[in-house]
């Protein structure tokens, strides 16, 4: 350490940590492996507006639609939910924890019409908008490392050290069945939930969901 310069491991440690988060947002999702890791589960895979990462990071407004043509592959409901996992800012988070967080979700939806889980490359949260509209779902739910607006109910800190996915699991199925029982979704609904099921987990975020 030299004046007023940052200790040595410190300086180590954010550069460790600026050049693991650069990684995560350049990064893509290896959907085929995604979708294998689901099985049984059926999926359905669909593209953004955004051809490659490179435009997906400077034009944002590209990865909240579906790219031509896309939408007629996504299944027509009526169904209670659509799941989509796009890959959002942080691939990293979506591939380690988006196949067993939908594994133990589906685990708590039994009784509920939930189409095929949609997997949307170079997607951001409001693609979800989109493809819960074409699949007639009620509701959308979006499995994404990425922020979301005040609309929109989030639990993040999906991760070994912050929120475990099973725990997450029943964060977001209660929240799916007071949404659909309420007709609420947003600011509102997290005000009347139980605040031991929304405190937020002491880590900091890298999955988020958003409905």
């Amino acid at each position: 350490r030299a004046g007023d310069g940052l200790p040595t491991a410190a300086l180590l440690d954010f550069q460790m940590a600026h050049a693991r988060a650069r990684d995560a947002v350049h990064g893509r999702v290896d959907f085929a492996r995604l979708q294998a890791a689901l099985a049984p589960v059926a999926c359905v895979r669909v593209h953004s507006a955004a051809a490659d990462r490179p435009t997906y990071l400077r034009r944002p407004d590209l990865g909240r639609r579906l790219g031509e043509g896309e939408g007629d592959r996504l299944p027509e409901g009526p169904f209670d939910l659509a799941i989509v996992v796009a890959d959002g800012l942080s691939s990293v988070a979506v591939e380690t924890h988006a196949a067993e967080l939908v594994a133990s979700l589906l685990a708590r939806l039994a009784g509920f019409a939930v189409g095929p889980v949609v997997l949307a490359a170079q997607g951001r949260v409001a693609i979800g908008d989109e493809i819960g509209a074409r699949m007639q779902a009620r509701l959308a739910l979006v499995l994404i490392g990425e922020r979301r607006d005040s609309a929109r109910n989030c639990v993040s800190n999906i991760h070994a050290h912050g929120l475990l996915p099973e725990a997450a699991a029943d964060k977001i199925a209660w929240l799916i069945r007071e949404a659909l029982r309420r007709q609420l979704t947003g600011i509102g609904l997290k005000e009347a939930a139980p605040t031991d099921r929304l405190e937020p987990a002491p880590a900091r975020p890298l999955l988020e969901h958003d409905s």
